[in-house]
């Protein structure tokens, strides 16, 4: 309750004999809010974000709202801040999510937007802007795996035989993510941090973007933990996208294979992550809404070492910890 008046105090300051009205309009994976400030004298909502200054920064959400704003991505525009409280005055991209409104009818228009939005953020990209994708962060998201899955989650201790071979895999994906070409990536581009806006797509949660293989955002959209479409769709609007990036001269690779292969690859990169960061949320944080979506990134990451062979160790691991997976979350 100490943040929420602060929050009014705030703003009750900003806006001088102004009336408002504040409800939750969401919160995410982190110790960030959001609260949409309704004024009684104009019909237009505005975004609070409440960053707390222990826990989260909001400088790098500025800077990364300038850089893709100026990238030609529909993101909140920041209209007030306050750093020292953690405060940030956003303008309103709505409530609509793309995974609340993804259908099968739909779905082509609105990933072709999206791909449209990433190929404006790509396009500007530039060294020594953003924080590098280097090796030391791709391996610190994987080691979530062994420490909150294998060990937390599922209560199983690994042998040292186990731990090398999974370290030597980890290796393997690392080397293939840092040989690709890097752009500027979101880090987190999927259905429920893309809005269904005008222009479309609205662009959310953008903070932890980095400098880094090309791929990862695309693997983010269409290999979603939080929706699940077939093969031959994701494949088709990655050629799509492919064919786009090379005639607007993006460093896309020059074979279809080569590139699919490294979106393969930066999946599973992503997919060990994110089910360490589940893992996390429920055991630490006491978050246990991500659970259900666990069974689809198991789904994307065995589909994945099925298909190579340096990646059998960890099938293996995942056969031990997983015996079955019935389950492929949310789908068309």
């Amino acid at each position: 309750m100490e943040r929420r008046q602060q929050l009014q105090s705030w703003l009750a300051a900003e806006f001088p004999g102004r009336a408002f009205e504040i409800a939750p309009a969401s919160a995410d994976a982190s110790f960030r809010r959001y609260f949409r400030v309704s004024f009684a004298d104009d019909p237009t909502p505005l975004i609070v974000m409440d960053a707390p200054p222990s826990h989260e920064d909001c400088r790098p959400y500025i800077r990364v709202a300038e850089l893709f704003g100026a990238a030609g991505a529909h993101v909140p525009q920041v209209i007030k801040q306050n750093l020292e409280q953690g405060f940030l005055l956003l303008s309103d991209l709505g409530s609509t999510t793309y995974l609340q409104a993804l259908t099968k009818d739909n779905a082509h228009n609105l990933y072709a937007d999206a791909l449209g939005a990433l190929i404006c953020i790509q396009k500007a990209s530039r060294p020594d802007v953003l924080p590098e994708y280097d090796r030391a962060l791709l391996m610190r998201e994987m080691e979530l795996f062994p420490v909150w899955y294998v060990a937390r989650h599922k209560g199983v201790t690994l042998t040292d035989k186990q731990t090398a071979d999974l370290y030597d895999v980890f290796d393997r994906i690392v080397e293939v993510n840092l040989a690709e070409p890097k752009v500027f990536v979101h880090r987190d581009y999927h259905s429920r941090n893309l809005m269904v806006t005008t222009p479309n797509p609205g662009v959310l949660d953008f903070q932890d973007a980095v400098y880094g293989p090309m791929s990862y955002d695309l693997a983010s959209l269409f290999k979603d933990a939080y929706i699940h479409w077939e093969e031959d769709f994701a494949l088709d609007m990655l050629a799509r996208y492919w064919e786009t990036a090379r005639a607007l001269g993006l460093p896309v690779r020059a074979d279809f294979a080569e590139f699919h292969r490294d979106y393969e690859w930066m999946g599973v990169q992503r997919h060990i992550k994110v089910l360490g960061i589940f893992a996390r949320l429920y055991h630490r944080d006491g978050k246990d809404g991500y659970l259900k979506d666990m069974p689809l990134v198991l789904h994307y990451l065995r589909k994945a070492c099925e298909r190579y062979g340096e990646l059998r160790p960890l099938l293996r691991l995942l056969e031990q910890l997983e015996p079955t997976v019935t389950e492929v979350g949310y789908s068309f």
